[in-house]
C-alpha cells in the first residue's frame, strides 16, 4: 500500500500491486487493473519510488523478534 493524495490534497491509500499503468497528462493519473482511474498530485516518478520503497520493505528479511533463536 502507497500514501498518495488527490488534486485537492487529500491523502489517501492505494494498493500498488493493482496499478495496471500510470500515465503524467499533465496529471498523473492511476489506472487500476479493474479499469478505475485515479488523478494523484504525485508525480509519475514519486508513485514509481513509493511502489519500490513499498516492494522493498515487504521482500527485506523480517526483523528478529525478540527471545527467538537463530
Amino acid at each position: 500500500m502507497i500514501k498518495v493524495s488527490r488534486l485537492n490534497g487529500k491523502e489517501f491509500v492505494v494498493n500498488c500491486e493493482l496499478i495496471k499503468f500510470i500515465e503524467a497528462t499533465p496529471d498523473t493519473v492511476l489506472t487500476l487493473v479493474s479499469g478505475e482511474k485515479l488523478m494523484v498530485r504525485e508525480s509519475v516518478d514519486d508513485v514509481i519510488r513509493a511502489t519500490m520503497e513499498f516492494r522493498q520493505k515487504i521482500f527485506r528479511e523480517p526483523p528478529a523478534r525478540e527471545g527467538s533463536q537463530g
